[in-house]
């Protein structure tokens, strides 16, 4: 028959079981190791979207996504997008030039958009150091342009909000022309003019928004540098006199679509202030 412990003995054997045992509760060491969990989850996720928007084929669907020539409705307004491409088989207005390829950055030409002569059209990929660049072309005019003209997937926001506040510190007035497309942070630049005159037959379009230079960053420094370029975007919105409503559209939807706005979302959001030509014409 086994001997039972002492009493003694049986509190000094418990005792020493729980001081070998770690306290429960939140110690320093468990919080550490939760933050370094969800930044390693957050840094996880942030990667596997880089890569999906690098290789869209990876996502399931994702070749049935229709691309930005097809006819947007309501409700049907999700197209696929690629930055460096822009719709080509849309007419584009008198005045217009027709470009297959997409500018790598930002060019600058003086042009006759919508009747309106000295017109200063901007088109191609917004690359940073495009802001200043516009700025010196500005500086360049004898006298100001009568209008800015729009053509561009997007890219980089910083400038893009850069080139929209320069256009409302000058006074001037935006436009599009049938057949153009403004795309990504494009829309930031059209929200600049006075003025806001968008054709029917051209095509605005917003996403979600890259404003990091690198993902691979620790998660939370990447996630501090969205909500605080949202935030900066939000404000300049606000500014612009564009309701923010609009945003709602660019967070749902991915990097690797765009949201094409219809005629009155346009009007109803003030991204235009004035509607002009008919669908499927060309206005110039």
């Amino acid at each position: 028959m086994t001997a039972l412990p002492h009493p003694a003995q049986a509190h000094s054997a418990q005792a020493h079981s729980a001081q070998a045992r770690p306290a429960r509760g939140w110690t320093a060491t468990r919080v550490l190791r939760l933050m370094l969990g969800l930044q390693v989850a957050l840094a996880g996720m942030i990667v596997a979207g880089d890569v999906m928007t690098a290789h869209p084929g990876l996502i399931p669907g994702r070749d049935n996504a229709p691309a930005t020539e097809v006819p947007v409705r309501p409700g049907d307004q999700t197209r696929r997008f690629s930055p460096r491409t822009l719709p080509t088989d849309r007419p584009a207005g008198p005045g217009f030039p027709r470009r297959d390829a997409v500018p790598s950055r930002l060019s600058f030409e003086r042009a006759t958009i919508g009747g309106i002569a000295d017109t200063l059209l901007v088109t191609g990929a917004i690359e940073p150091g495009d802001a200043d660049r516009f700025l010196r072309e500005l500086e360049g005019w004898a006298a100001p342009p009568a209008q800015v003209a729009l053509h561009s997937p997007g890219g980089s926001v910083a400038d893009a909000l850069r080139i929209g506040q320069a256009i409302r510190d000058a006074g001037l007035p935006t436009a599009m022309a049938a057949g153009a497309a403004c795309f990504s942070a494009c829309p930031y630049i059209l929200a600049g003019g006075t003025e806001r005159r968008v054709d029917r037959d051209a095509r605005v379009g917003v996403h979600q928004h890259y404003f990091g230079e690198n993902s691979l960053l620790p998660a939370f420094t990447a996630v501090s540098d969205v909500q605080a370029g949202q935030a900066q975007v939000m404000d300049y919105l606000h500014r612009m006199g564009i309701d923010p409503m609009v945003m709602s559209k660019a967070l749902a939807t991915p990097p690797d679509d765009i949201y094409i706005l219809l005629p009155d979302e346009l009007t109803d959001w003030r991204v235009a202030t004035a509607l002009v030509g008919d669908p499927g014409g060309a206005d110039g």
